[in-house]
């Protein structure tokens, strides 16, 4: 079984933020692959179904982004998911909206949300990096900046690019890292 966790934070007020790009992402694919209505376990929100004869697990914890370990690791345990079929979604201000990246074994990066699954789990798990951008103003904290909705523009190439990330998972899931990297590592 594969573990795919969006990262984001639980409430209306965050729905479309660039911090909840994770949940945002497993939604549309959610969505797109007509998976059953999301369940509640291990203080996450969760969607279980097969793509082909692969068992995915797809989750969006709802504690909070600094402590997203704590669902994830409960996961893990119950399931019997090992660290080479976890896959962390998060929102990345290093890379420019609309790119993404996998990355595997990796320092959380001042990422609250992989510093807190790291913390319980390792750092050796798979994750897909996906572009936020910077704030136009350097003055900007970056904690204001995630948690603040995309803007128009962003909000209409946003189906593309959570599309995108769909195809990407499904590539991980399939095609392996190094291939799935080769084709999404933008």
């Amino acid at each position: 079984m594969w573990l795919i966790v969006g990262l984001g934070n639980p409430g209306p007020q965050y729905a479309l933020t660039r911090h909840n790009i994770g949940f945002l992402s497993l939604d549309l694919l959610a969505e797109g692959l007509k998976a059953p209505s999301w369940s509640t376990e291990y203080k996450a929100l969760t969607c279980k179904f097969k793509i082909e004869q692969e068992q995915v697990l797809l989750a969006k914890p709802q504690t909070f982004m600094n402590l997203s370990g704590e669902s994830v690791q409960a996961m893990m345990a119950f399931y019997k998911i090992q660290l080479d079929h976890l896959l962390v979604l998060q929102d990345d201000i290093d890379q420019p909206f609309g790119s993404m990246r996998f990355h595997k074994n990796r320092g959380h990066g001042g990422h609250n949300g992989i510093r807190s699954i790291s913390g319980l789990v390792g750092a050796d798990y798979m994750r897909l990096k996906l572009g936020v951008g910077r704030p136009e103003n350097p003055q900007m904290q970056v904690a204001d900046y995630v948690l603040q909705k995309f803007s128009s523009e962003e909000q209409k190439a946003l189906p593309d690019f959570l599309n995108r990330s769909g195809d990407a998972i499904e590539s991980l899931i399939f095609d392996g890292l190094a291939k799935a990297s080769t084709l999404f590592n933008k």
